[in-house]
C-alpha cells in the first residue's frame, strides 16, 4: 500500500562521503619493510572462510543451514579478534561533528560477493533508518548497548514504483528492542527479517557487519534513507487495523540523505585474512 507524498528533491552527498554517507576510503599506505602483515585470528580467518563459501553473489540468499552456520561463528566473536579492545578513542563523546556524535567504521575485508565491516558509535550516536536492497545482512554487536528499530515493506515496491516519485509507503515493525553484548547475531533478509532498520547506541558500543553482496551504485544496490510516521499519521486505505495493531505499522517516507549524517573510514590494521588460496 502506497499513499503519494511530496518529497525534496534527492541532495546529492558533500565531495568528501559517498551515497551512504561514508567517507572515501583512505589510500593505503605503503607498509614499512620492517611491519608484518598480522596473522589472522583463527576466528577470524574461519569467518572469511565460510562466507567465501555461504554468499555465493548478487540474486542469492544463503541457505538456512548456512545462515545457522554463520550466526554460531559470529555468536562467538569478540573485538579481540580484531585487534581491538574497549577502550578505542572512537568511543569517546567528543568524536562529534557539529555537535553529532560522530561514527567510525573500517573495512576488515571486502569482494564482490560480500563484506566485514566493523562500526564504532559513542553514546548516542545514530545510523538512521536506511535500507539493504537485495542484501542479506548479519549484524553481530561486540561491546556495549543499542537500541534497534528495524521494518520490512507490507507490499514491497516493483522495479518500476523504485523509479516513480517518492512514496509514503506501509512498513510492518520488525523490531524496537535494546540489545547488550553478548548478545546472538541478528540476520536480515532482501524482504524480510527487518531489512530496513536504525541503530543508536545507548552506550559506546561496536558492532560487525557481514554483507553479501555488499552495497553498490554500479549494480543497483545503492543505499535509500527513511523517515517512519505513526500509523495514524495517514489515512489506512485498504487496513482497516485496530489501534492497538496500528502500533505494529508505520508510514515510511524516503528522504534524502541526513545532513549530519557523516561516517568516518579509517584504515583497518588489524589481523588480515589469508586470502592467498582466492
Amino acid at each position: 500500500m502506497t499513499i503519494e507524498a511530496t518529497v525534496e528533491p534527492r541532495r546529492e552527498p558533500t565531495a568528501h562521503v559517498n551515497r551512504l554517507g561514508f567517507a572515501k576510503r583512505p589510500t593505503k599506505r605503503k607498509r614499512s619493510k620492517k611491519a608484518k602483515k598480522r596473522a589472522p585470528t583463527m576466528a577470524l580467518q574461519d569467518l572469511y572462510v565460510s562466507c567465501k563459501e555461504v554468499f555465493k553473489g548478487p540474486g542469492t540468499v544463503p541457505l538456512h543451514q548456512d545462515v545457522k552456520r554463520l550466526c554460531h561463528m559470529l555468536d562467538n566473536m569478540k573485538l579481540e579478534d580484531f585487534g581491538l579492545s574497549c577502550k578505542l578513542k572512537f568511543f569517546n563523546p567528543k568524536a562529534a561533528v557539529n555537535g553529532t556524535p560522530r561514527v567510525t567504521y573500517t573495512i576488515v575485508y571486502e569482494c564482490d560477493k560480500f563484506s566485514m565491516c566493523v562500526f564504532f558509535l559513542p553514546a548516542t550516536a545514530v545510523i538512521p533508518l536506511h535500507n539493504h536492497p537485495g542484501m542479506t545482512v548479519f549484524s553481530k554487536l561486540l561491546i556495549g548497548t543499542m537500541h534497534v528499530k528495524s521494518y520490512d515493506w507490507v507490499d514491497p515496491p516493483t522495479t518500476d514504483e523504485l523509479d516513480s516519485p517518492a512514496q509514503v509507503r506501509l512498513a510492518k515493525l520488525e523490531a524496537d528492542s535494546v540489545f547488550t553484548a553478548p548478545c546472538h547475531t541478528s540476520v536480515l533478509y532482501p524482504t524480510t527479517g527487518g531489512n530496513i532498520h536504525q541503530f543508536t547506541a545507548i552506550t559506546p558500543c561496536a558492532f560487525l557487519d557481514v554483507l553479501g553482496p555488499p552495497y553498490s551504485n554500479q549494480d543497483g544496490r545503492d543505499c535509500s534513507y527513511y523517515k517512519d510516521f505513526p500509523y495514524t499519521a495517514f489515512p489506512n486505505g485498504e487496513m482497516g487495523l485496530e489501534e492497538e495493531e496500528g502500533d505494529c505499522y508505520a508510514w515510511l517516507e524516503e528522504i534524502t540523505m541526513p545532513e549530519n549524517l557523516q561516517m568516518f573510514v579509517i584504515e583497518y590494521l588489524g589481523p588480515q585474512v589469508d586470502d592467498s588460496s582466492s
